[in-house]
């Protein structure tokens, strides 16, 4: 038996968990059709199969119509979503992982013109300022109706095989009675507490009528909201005792903080640079105090919080959520002495920012995540060992030489720089963004730990590679800032780029004209603000940084709002003109013919990268698929990749991440996996 505290064994009412590890309820937007299909079911099947003990799936299952999905959730107030539950339920049973749900009425945190286009529901007409929709106020029969779906979902998913359900309480319909900032009804549900609390003990004794005694069922609540006039400590206190009290209620999932905004909801889930584990000494104060057993998840990243929380007694059972999309292997690793080999969490949050904007859930760096149906977490080995040359030790080509080492290929990698990291290096030089360095350093001793052969400041040209007689070569030498894009003036400005690295200096009033809307063009923004400057972040679009989403866009507004930054939309710089010391932008706009003229001290361009393939170029007539690469076949992941168009030549030829096309982390990352399972 291992001492380890996380491997610990936990009984919850009478389901025995095998470990104190858990996934919380998250919404990956994988459903088809609003049903958790064979995608859903594969992506919860893998974290349990690698050990998990407790998997929650949904955030959150919807249980009535007029709560129509703001992203691809699984709509649990229909009939076939049974059997669907029940195919993933016996695929994690089957692992010795515990399977359960959070089911919700959103209430006013939906729109209308979604689903059935009803009319999103609060108990006030107030919007939410996320969601935006302007809600009916609840009547008497709303109020009836929605208790009775919430025991109506409960038995589906007992029906289904689950082992319980938790009820979503913070930001939602439940938490939008419990707190006064959103209760605004009179008597029996509005008011004071015991009016506030009405219609959630309702719901709880409903579903306890529907499913029994034996049947497990939480809440994950906000016992604080940090906002004068909401539910403070004292209350979200006593609002625990008496979940306690009711009996109906068998363990609590703490949070702390709102989600009606997405500053609030960056504090309850906060992003890289913020602080890992804020809430936790909270729960930890709710656990002793009410005495249920509590969970609990927050930018719990790493192991060794994991094991602090529970070894400390703050909490039974520990979220690990973002940190299992990452490496869903955890768990299996901590079993076998692995620790060191857990692919860490960066914090970067792209797998939430993108199902807050009708994506999918993906992991900035594990690109299997969510593609557990074509691509593995695991890499297989190659059937036969083969020289492998990778030119680029960026992301994409450090994944590229992982992906093939750890298929058993002899690998050298070859880099310009005198270290590894490419465009992540540069990111990681911003001190809130310092833990993007760890997609650089994982990958880094996975491939020490394979002897991958690194060569740095080696500008490899053609000659370089053909002396080292590969039979697969991968391009993966990135790209280099497009600076071309003014109608005049391009040498006048400077790259977004030159500020991050400190090879320019800002001066004055800056104009950062961003035509890209990703991170470089705010990061040179708050160098500017830094060092007492007044920047103009100016774009086309019709929002600026449109390729910031969310929450990560938080911590920007937070540090730019403080010091002497505006942002305009709707505007294209076209030409730079000097006028003696200073700048002369031309500025128009793709709506009309207006143009105007401003000055500044600095002028920086952001506008992507363009592909640095010279090399790639050089290599393509002498290898043997000129470079080409079929598409269905990859996409596939069936047949032959690459056309033997030289079959003769000696090696097959690979392009990868920016040295393709200006794109992002993720998708080069991407790139190397799939292609390098196919070598």
């Amino acid at each position: 038996m291992s001492t380890d505290p996380l491997l610990q064994p936990y009984r919850l009412k009478h389901l025995t968990l095998k470990n104190r590890v858990m996934t919380t309820a998250h919404e990956p937007a994988y459903p088809e059709d609003g049903m958790p299909k064979d995608r859903y079911r594969a992506y919860h099947e893998a974290r349990a199969r690698a050990g998990v003990a407790l998997t929650m799936t949904a955030g959150s299952a919807a249980v009535s119509r007029d709560s129509p999905p703001v992203f691809n959730n699984i709509l649990a107030y229909r009939d076939e979503v049974v059997p669907w539950m029940a195919r993933l339920t016996e695929a994690c049973h089957a692992h010795g992982c515990a399977v359960m749900i959070q089911l919700t009425h959103l209430g006013r945190r939906t729109g209308w013109n979604k689903g059935d286009w009803l009319p999103s529901l609060a108990p006030s007409h107030e919007r939410e300022p996320a969601h935006r929709a302007f809600p009916k106020q609840l009547e008497d029969f709303d109020i009836a109706r929605i208790v009775a779906d919430y025991a109506d979902a409960a038995e589906r998913m007992q029906d289904a095989g689950l082992d319980g359900i938790e009820l979503q309480a913070y930001g939602h319909l439940l938490d939008q009675f419990w707190s006064p900032l959103t209760n605004r009804m009179q008597a029996p549900y509005g008011g004071d507490l015991d009016n506030r609390l009405r219609f959630g003990f309702e719901v709880l004794q409903a579903i306890r009528d529907r499913v029994g005694p034996e049947f497990i069922v939480g809440v994950r609540y906000t016992a604080d909201e940090v906002a004068p006039g909401g539910i403070s400590e004292a209350e979200g206190l006593e609002i625990g005792r008496r979940l306690k009290a009711s009996g109906h209620v068998d363990f609590l999932n703490v949070i702390r903080g709102r989600i009606h905004t997405d500053p609030a909801m960056t504090d309850v889930i906060p992003v890289q640079g913020m602080k890992s584990a804020p809430h936790l000494d909270f729960a930890g104060r709710i656990r002793a105090e009410i005495g249920l057993p509590t969970f609990h998840a927050a930018r719990i990243p790493d192991v060794a919080t994991a094991r602090h929380a529970i070894a400390a007694g703050l909490l039974d059972m520990v979220g690990m959520t973002r940190a299992h999309m990452a490496d869903p292997m955890i768990v299996q690793k901590i079993r076998d002495g692995r620790e060191q080999d857990i692919r860490p969490c960066v914090g970067a949050t792209y797998c939430l920012d993108r199902i807050y904007q009708a994506g999918d859930a993906l992991c900035i760096h594990n690109p299997a995540t969510g593609r557990e149906l074509s691509l593995p977490h695991e890499i297989p080995p190659a059937p036969a060992r083969k020289r492998v040359v990778v030119v680029g030790a960026g992301p994409g080509g450090l994944e590229a030489a992982r992906v093939a080492a750890e298929r058993g290929h002899h690998v050298t990698v070859l880099e310009a720089a005198g270290d590894p990291g490419g465009q992540v290096r540069l990111t990681a030089q911003s001190g809130r963004r310092a833990e993007m360095i760890g997609i650089i350093d994982w990958r880094m001793a996975q491939c020490a730990a394979r002897d991958v052969d690194f060569r740095f400041n080696v500008l490899a040209e053609a000659d370089d590679v053909l002396a080292l007689e590969p039979e697969v070569v991968v391009i993966a030498t990135g790209g280099l800032p497009e600076v071309t894009v003014l109608e005049d003036g391009n040498d006048l400005a400077i790259t977004a780029w030159d500020l991050i690295s400190g090879d320019a200096k800002p001066a004055g009033e800056v104009l950062i004209y961003d035509d890209a809307g990703d991170h470089p063009a705010l990061m040179a923004a708050e160098v500017v603000t830094q060092s007492g400057g007044r920047v103009d972040v100016m774009t086309r679009d019709r929002s600026f940084a449109p390729e910031i989403m969310g929450m990560n866009l938080v911590p920007y507004m937070r540090a730019l709002q403080e010091r002497d930054a505006i942002f305009t939309v709707t505007r294209t710089l076209r030409r730079i003109t000097r006028d003696g010391n200073r700048l002369q932008a031309v500025i128009g706009t793709d709506y009309s013919a207006h143009e105007e003229v401003r000055a500044f001290d600095q002028i920086v361009v952001n506008q992507g990268t363009l592909p640095l393939d010279a090399l790639y170029f050089a290599l393509k007539p002498l290898s043997r698929n000129l470079g080409e690469l079929d598409h269905g076949a990859l996409v596939a992941g069936t047949g032959e990749i690459l056309p033997e168009r030289q079959p003769e030549a000696g090696f097959q030829l690979y392009r990868i991440g920016d040295a393709v096309s200006s794109r992002n982390i993720h998708a080069a990352i991407h790139d190397a996996l799939r292609i390098g399972l196919r070598w």
